[in-house]
């Protein structure tokens, strides 16, 4: 069975911290994958504010939408774990870009990766309900985020 591989970034420019809450943990005793995704999505918002933008009001009004994501799965997390993500943009196009993350916890003195993945986020005006094209200062500022903010 083919497995997907996602090429990390060699650097991550930012990263953070959030804590595996009980609903984070499904049936099988772990963090669920749905709930994987809700924290990607946390630490791309932080990530965002970080380099000074926000999903939703972009300059030019551009704001962001998810084309795809791949996730593959390292380690299992646990109530109490503290996931440490870390975030990079990269594969830029004249649209938009990828975001790329990788999840780790510390736990017996040991960092165990949780998960890696990756989005491909496209700018989107959601008042014409169209792709726009990637402003070049939203480029800038996701190349070195912290710069602007």
């Amino acid at each position: 069975m083919a497995r997907i591989k996602i090429d990390l970034p060699a650097q991550f420019g930012f990263s953070t911290t959030i804590p595996i809450r009980i609903q984070d943990v499904n049936y099988g005793g772990h963090v669920g994958n749905d709930a994987i995704l809700s924290i990607m999505h946390e630490a791309r918002m932080q990530f965002l504010q970080h380099a000074g933008y926000k999903e939703l009001d972009h300059e030019a009004g551009t704001g962001l939408i998810m084309a795809d994501v791949a996730v593959t799965y390292k380690g299992e997390g646990f109530h109490g774990d503290i996931f440490t993500v870390e975030v990079a943009a990269g594969e830029y196009s004249a649209f938009g870009f990828e975001l790329f993350y990788q999840l780790t916890t510390q736990r017996n003195g040991q960092t165990i990766t949780i998960a890696t993945a990756k989005t491909g986020m496209v700018c989107f005006d959601y008042n014409a309900r169209k792709v726009m094209k990637l402003p070049a200062g939203m480029k800038m500022a996701l190349e070195s985020p912290g710069a602007q903010g």
